[in-house]
């Protein structure tokens, strides 16, 4: 697939946290800082053992509302690794990383070089 202006694609690589060892490589994932979580092919988290643990309801841009499994993952990406909760993909949905993995890997995109790269010191609050 061609590159669009504005749009940034990344090769991943998913994990099952509760059994580590086993990776899979997902390549041409769309980032997409508009998604709140990130989605992936179901047949892949299932292929890794990642459990279903939660039903998450969708509003699309028509109206309709559809509902997805989402479960734990370690998302891979850009030289580094978050855990994050991830949607159960059907075969017609997207494949892309999410606004909440982005944070989670602390990474953001550099739209000069259409690449992700290290967000810098994270906000903290301190006692005074």
């Amino acid at each position: 697939m061609p590159d669009e202006m504005g749009t940034l694609r990344v090769h991943i690589e998913i994990e099952n946290p509760a059994k580590p060892g086993v990776r899979r490589e997902l390549h041409s994932v769309l980032v997409d800082t508009g998604a709140e979580l990130s989605w992936f092919p179901a047949h892949i988290l299932e292929e890794l053992g990642i459990q279903r643990r939660r039903v998450w309801r969708f509003r699309q841009a028509d109206g309709s509302v559809l509902e997805r499994w989402s479960g734990p993952a370690f998302v891979y990406v850009a030289g580094t690794t978050a855990t994050d909760d991830v949607i159960f993909g059907e075969p017609a949905d997207l494949v892309l990383l999410g606004a909440r993995s982005l944070e989670g890997l602390n990474l953001r995109i550099d739209p000069v070089t259409k690449s992700l790269v290290d967000a810098g010191p994270a906000p903290a609050a301190v006692a005074a």
